[in-house]
């Protein structure tokens, strides 16, 4: 896919966007039906994000036949990208489509509920928001905010990101600006990188022009589209720093409450039914994508150096600490009980899907 396809007009500053907003008609409520306004934090068209969020509006529009209808507005077509949170909270927009480690300045619980360096993958992040009481705190911190948030996608563990230059040690990164975002961003400072939290149509130039000599969105399937490949060439891995992000839909808390219970439920159900398929989609798509880079585009597969990963990991229990410490009550009781279902998570994952892809690894003959 080409860039232009969904990054025009992705761009729109800041100004123009609120202005947008506040010029923007107040959706239409008529004979009972409503429409909503979903805002997001990504290019239009953006395989897998900004693809999910608009299934995401088409699948609560159908199946509420109309009673309820998203309209989805791409990152900067109503608010800027990285304000969803404001927009939501305030109901310049009803719903929103972004990830929770965007808004850190919100909330140091925020990350929690998308992902935290050597947190946890995909399938622990759904245990624990399902099963675990993962939900119940993250209503309990976002109603502060006037917010009720769902899982609503994941991409799986992601890449470690583009480096215009080797990384042959823990040295090399000293002093580079790095476009990352959440905590795993934090953990980059701690080890000397200048971080810039950038969204993902603002990337591309930013590398090209040197504005960053680092940068890490997702992984293949949205890289290849967002064409980083063109202006970098070695791309790390394991990506570390996101090991299982949760995306999050936010709706209004205050007009969510004012629904009927049935479309409540439905807006629920197509969240839930999002969550997996997003997750199946980065799943399926990752992989050709990533042979394709590797094949057709001449780019380098890398694997940090391992005192990079050990200064990660040190630099990454440090902040958690200090997480551990702090004052807020909430954002203490949000990782304690985080770091007790990663505990528990970790001690089954190894002997079981851990200990299955070794396993896989080893030289027996089998087909394909």
């Amino acid at each position: 896919m080409e860039r232009r396809k969904f990054l025009k007009g992705a761009a729109i500053g800041g100004v123009g966007a609120a202005a947008a907003a506040a010029s923007f008609p107040a959706p239409a409520i008529s004979q009972g039906k409503m429409e909503w306004r979903m805002v997001t934090s990504w290019p239009k068209g953006l395989p897998g994000l900004g693809t999910g969020a608009e299934r995401l509006a088409k699948r609560i529009t159908d199946m509420t036949e109309g009673r309820l209808s998203i309209k989805v507005f791409a990152a900067g077509e109503l608010v800027p990208a990285l304000q969803v949170w404001d927009a939501v909270s305030a109901g310049t927009a009803e719903i929103g489509h972004d990830a929770a480690y965007y808004h850190l300045g919100k909330t140091v619980a925020a990350p929690f509920f998308c992902s935290v360096p050597f947190g946890m993958t995909s399938f622990e992040m759904n245990a624990w928001i399902h099963w675990g009481g993962g939900q119940q705190l993250w209503d309990e911190v976002y109603a502060n905010y006037n917010l009720k948030p769902f899982a609503a996608g994941n991409t799986g563990t992601q890449m470690a990101g583009w480096f215009r230059k080797e990384i042959n040690s823990l040295e090399d990164i000293k002093g580079m600006k790095f476009r990352t975002a959440g905590q795993g961003g934090q953990v980059w400072q701690k080890l000397g990188m200048t971080v810039v939290l950038l969204p993902g149509g603002e990337i591309f130039p930013a590398l090209q022009s040197g504005a960053v000599d680092a940068a890490e969105w997702v992984g293949p399937y949205n890289d290849l589209a967002l064409g980083f490949h063109q202006v970098a060439k070695n791309y790390y891995y394991p990506g570390v720093q996101e090991p299982g992000p949760m995306l999050q839909c936010t709706v209004n808390k205050g007009i969510y409450e004012k629904l009927p219970n049935d479309l409540k439920e439905i807006v629920k159900a197509a969240c839930s039914a999002e969550n997996d398929y997003i997750l199946a989609e980065f799943n399926a798509r990752s992989g050709p994508a990533l042979q394709s880079l590797i094949r057709d585009h001449g780019v380098q597969l890398k694997q940090f150096p391992r005192d990079v990963l050990e200064a990660y990991g040190n630099k990454s229990g440090e902040l958690m600490e200090e997480i551990l410490a702090s004052s807020d009550p909430m954002v203490k009781k949000v990782a304690e009980a985080f770091l007790a279902a990663r505990k528990l998570a970790m001690a089954y994952t190894r002997i079981t899907d851990q200990s299955l892809t070794n396993a896989r690894l080893l030289p027996f003959k089998y087909p394909g």
